[in-house]
């Protein structure tokens, strides 16, 4: 059972930033895959963070304190179903619900519609996620007309609708001690996974197949699921940053870009590896690695509570524009190659992003116009890579390579610190793991 207290803390802690008025926060739905098939479920991440429910069919409400009644956090979800249970599994229903998780108050989901306008109604404010979902909207459009045709009995609308984001996204991206040790554990777990895809991978193998050494790393040790779909890219397969396809044949003499991380309660890992499908690297391959290398050395070192967001990718530029240049790829000085932006032909993505529930978590990346200052309790990914197509202005024996190092890192009080640091990723220690 998880722990329940950090949640409870959470639903406090905003009741207390809204001020005011009352926030709506449901689950996720299920999906259909196919015909009666669902895709695995996966609960929405805003509801997880405050509830700790995994269950679907399920609402949170918080009500802020006011001057004659405190805060109330209130659960709707299913109710018992002793024939339901028997196909699907366990439910906890709102009386248990309210028990195990910290709730004031619980109801049946099927007294929604009945119940949410009598809550809203003299309500100031209602805190929701308006756009997430048409159907969602709607839903709340008809519980406030619902509360505006009682207005002549005294009741009032809510006058103001504001996003919950805004103060949940806050929130999320300073992660407490707690989450930080789920996502050490979850990168644990993509660290073992990418050791036995470089100890597994062989000439002649298919990329499904290493993706497949992945999936029975993370589900082996806990992991409830991939964090997002494995790229497994051997070849100029990895100059594609989104190749899902993983069905191609590894060749000896290409290299082999594996970005996956497993999901472990719902906290993301993050890892790129790059490495010789043969074990041994040649020497350009070696040259344009050890450039990436270098790159990601410089970024990480910027990432401390005295720089901006911003720090790690400019470091990171410099270094790839100046190995741009060595390698004939882009001509002039570094600060021409920058201004112009001729390194995107081979670098076209930033160097990093948050990473929390979500992969790409919340957080904005600036405040007030200004690339935001880094805090500790941040956690971010740092990612440069080099991807080399075909073209008539690069030399051939440079064409189809493509490398990505990532590694997930946490800014500390005096800098940061790697979660991921014992996936291998220098030249040495991967072929000696290799062999």
């Amino acid at each position: 059972m998880t722990q329940i207290q950090p949640f409870i803390v959470r639903r406090q802690l905003l009741a207390t930033r809204m001020q005011s008025g009352i926030a709506i926060i449901p689950t996720a739905p299920e999906r259909l895959r196919n015909r009666d098939a669902h895709y695995p479920y996966r609960f929405d991440s805003y509801f997880y963070y405050l509830t700790g429910f995994r269950e679907p069919e399920a609402v949170l409400v918080i009500i802020a304190e006011t001057d004659k009644t405190p805060a109330k956090h209130i659960l709707f979800c299913r109710e018992k179903n002793q024939e339901r249970e028997i196909w699907d599994g366990y439910r906890y229903g709102p009386e248990a619900a309210r028990e195990m998780f910290g709730f004031d108050a619980a109801y049946p989901i099927s007294k929604l519609d009945e119940l949410l306008p009598q809550l809203l109604a003299d309500q100031p404010a209602i805190h929701v996620a308006l756009g997430l979902d048409p159907a969602w909207d709607q839903r709340i459009v008809g519980w406030l007309n619902r509360v505006r045709e009682q207005t002549r009995t005294g009741v009032t609308v809510p006058g103001k609708i504001q996003d919950c984001r805004v103060l949940l996204d806050e929130m999320r991206l300073i992660k407490s001690t707690d989450e930080l040790q789920i996502m050490q554990r979850a990168a644990d777990i993509s660290v073992q996974a990418h050791q036995r895809a470089m100890q597994t991978t062989r000439p002649g193998m298919r990329e499904y197949e290493i993706e497949a050494e992945l999936l029975y790393t993370f589900y082996r040790h806990g992991a409830q699921a991939p964090a997002y779909t494995s790229i497994v890219a051997g070849g100029a397969n990895a100059c594609v940053l989104h190749y899902v396809e993983n069905d191609a044949e590894l060749k000896a003499d290409d290299l082999l870009l594996i970005d996956a991380g497993c999901e472990l309660d719902g906290y993301a890992s993050d890892i790129t590896r790059t490495f010789p499908v043969n074990g041994k690297f040649t020497a350009v391959q070696r040259d344009v690695y050890q450039l990436v290398l270098a790159a990601q050395a410089a970024a990480i070192t910027q990432v401390k509570p005295t720089n901006t967001w911003n720090d790690p990718h400019q470091a990171a530029l410099r270094v790839l524009a100046q190995g741009f240049i060595d390698l004939g790829l882009c001509q002039g000085s570094v600060d021409a190659v920058l201004e112009s932006g001729d390194y995107k032909r081979f670098y076209m993505h930033r160097t990093g992003h948050w990473l929390g529930m979500d992969v790409h978590d919340v957080g904005e990346y600036k405040q007030k116009g200004e690339w935001r200052l880094l805090q500790p309790g941040m956690a971010l990914t740092v990612e440069p890579g080099c991807y080399i197509r075909p073209a008539d202005n690069v030399p051939e024996y440079l064409w189809n390579i493509g490398i990505r190092i990532e590694d997930d890192v946490i800014v500390t009080q005096t800098g940061h610190e790697l979660l991921t640091a014992a996936a291998p990723k220098m030249v040495a220690e991967i072929e000696e793991l290799m062999q």
